[in-house]
């Protein structure tokens, strides 16, 4: 079994000529790390438009298409055809579908939400269950994705032989051949859901739904820049507001304080759970508890999916746990097959390999001649276009450049993984390899105080694309260290350094616990953040790494 990889690579990527640098210039330093120069970018930055504001040619989305789905959703308002909003079984899926059904519903048209279950029918559009859903409902004549679709040209035929039209909302990468569906709206700018909130919003202006977003775009994992951070700034604002009485009763069963709510809520503890559901049972009770209007109906979707949350996580360590005793390659991406895999998982599994050992990971569910497969990647490898090389092995797939999902022949596998060997042995340089710790700038404890923290937090929400900024100081002394938390895994330190003296928590480095002395002097990366404890608040360092003098 190949070693964790646990050295990592400091990279500092601002710098300044004063040892204690003014909070303008270390303002201008975070930004710039963020790529954001000019001053409206600045401006769009601290106070991004309001989703409501945003253009479709800003969001890369056809005027012409969008007019079209209008033209259609008012024939179908005055047919009474039944329309249906077809979703896909992930939150960013499940929140879009909530959100562009609720709109439809409300200009009373007859609109029903599906979701397809994972197992059955898998992701996106499904053959045999369009032409059931044609079967009993014979007065079908439109659906409309939510999530997927980009890649569903064939399914999209079928529908369309069977007399019904229908309208593709997407976000993820296009295949080599686009569909030709009735209307395209589709961007690569934005979530899902976010596509489906401007659809929404195209039909009939509203700000509602909002709330939704923030945890779609959160849970895909999506750059929080641009477009993104502003549906994630006010989709988080109206989520700390929501009234939807099922989110409300899953924030009481998970232990939130709804006004406190950020990208750690949604991405940990919140959208987890809406995923759940998909993962090992079926999204449309995610769906539901979104949707419901009745309390006590509330409280028990969210007590269902904590509980389905719980085991998926033992799933999941299952999984990790036999995938870490299979033999690894030692070169190359990770590619790991087996009967025993949960195929609801497999995704997840991915990516703690992939934070495990920081190479690229494919997990495998084999099951009978159809083997379903998930793959997570790290920064610098493109998985979907690695994957797009060699297609013609596959059945189906699609994703990003992050994160990809398809199907193929349980014999085709070793062919697979051989051919993925060949392009991405040559693309896995050490370079790449190599984990970094990205650094905004170097600063003495001089520096830390109320006004950078408040300067800190305006950069929030923050995430992929948009790091917390992370400062280091260096030459910090140690006036005092204890181990915490079960099975002593994490430091409590009080640092000094000049005149000043802070504490600090160091999750995951109680290993060096015994390279500390009272004359140590480390280096430290870290985060800045307040800690309140019996009423008091103070400012503390978040440690993200230590280097040893």
């Amino acid at each position: 079994m190949v070693k964790n990889i646990k050295v990592r690579r400091w990279e500092i990527l601002g710098k300044t000529s004063q040892k204690t640098p003014t909070l303008e210039e270390i303002e201008k330093i975070l930004l710039k790390n963020r790529g954001i120069v000019k001053p409206k970018d600045k401006k769009e930055f601290f106070q991004p438009t309001h989703p409501q504001k945003l253009s479709l040619k800003d969001l890369g989305i056809s005027p012409d298409q969008v007019k079209k789905v209008r033209q259609r959703i008012a024939k179908a308002q005055k047919s009474g055809e039944l329309v249906i909003v077809y979703g896909d079984y992930d939150a960013d899926g499940i929140c879009g579908t909530a959100v562009l059904w609720e709109r439809l519903h409300s200009l009373h048209l007859n609109v029903l939400p599906y979701i397809p279950e994972r197992f059955s029918e898998g992701y996106g559009l499904n053959e045999k269950s369009i032409k059931r859903l044609k079967e009993e409902n014979p007065n079908l004549g439109l659906i409309i994705t939510v999530d997927h679709g980009i890649v569903a040209g064939a399914k999209v035929e079928v529908a369309k032989a069977l007399g019904i039209d229908v309208v593709v909302t997407d976000h993820h990468e296009p295949g080599k051949k686009k569909p030709k569906p009735f209307a395209l709206v589709h961007t690569t700018k934005i979530s899902g859901s976010a596509v489906a909130w401007i659809l929404a919003r195209e039909i009939k202006p509203s700000n509602e739904g909002l709330e939704l977003v923030a945890i779609g775009t959160i849970a895909d994992q999506l750059p929080l820049i641009g477009p993104n951070r502003a549906f994630a700034k006010h989709g988080l604002d109206a989520l700390r507001s929501s009234q939807r009485l099922g989110l409300n009763a899953l924030f009481q069963e998970a232990g939130i304080v709804k006004d406190t709510i950020g990208p750690y809520e949604v991405g940990f503890i919140i959208a987890p759970r809406i995923n759940a559901m998909g993962r090992l049972t079926h999204a449309i009770d995610s769906l539901r508890l979104l949707c419901t209007k009745n309390r006590e109906r509330a409280v028990d979707l969210a007590r269902l999916l904590s509980r389905t949350n719980l085991e998926r996580q033992r799933i999941v360590e299952e999984v990790v746990l036999h995938a870490k005793g299979e033999t690894l390659k030692k070169k190359g991406v990770i590619i790991l097959a087996h009967e025993s895999y949960h195929e609801g998982v497999i995704g997840l599994a991915a990516a703690k390999l992939v934070e495990e050992f920081y190479r690229p990971a494919i997990v495998i569910s084999k099951k009978g001649d159809i083997a379903k497969a998930s793959a997570r990647s790290i920064s610098g490898f493109n998985i979907i276009a690695a994957i797009r090389q060699i297609e013609d092995l596959l059945i189906e797939g699609g994703g990003h450049p992050m994160a990809a999902g398809f199907s193929i022949s349980t014999g085709k596998i070793k062919e697979f993984s051989k051919r993925l060997d060949e392009i991405s042995i040559p693309l896995l340089t050490e370079e790449i390899l190599t984990k970094r710790l990205k650094i905004d700038l170097k600063i003495g404890f001089a520096n830390l105080g109320q006004k950078l923290l408040t300067l800190v937090d305006s950069f929030e929400p923050t995430g992929l694309g948009n790091p917390a900024p992370v400062f280091l100081t260096e030459g910090v002394g140690v006036v005092d260290a204890r181990v915490v938390g079960r099975d002593s895994t994490h430091l409590k330190l009080t640092l000094m350094e000049g005149e000043n003296k802070l504490e600090a928590i160091a999750f995951g480095l109680g290993g060096l616990y015994t390279s500390l002395s009272p004359d140590a002097k480390i280096d430290i990366a870290y985060a800045l953040e307040e800690n309140t404890f019996n009423g008091n608040t103070n400012l503390q360092l978040k440690i993200k790494d230590i280097k040893l003098k």
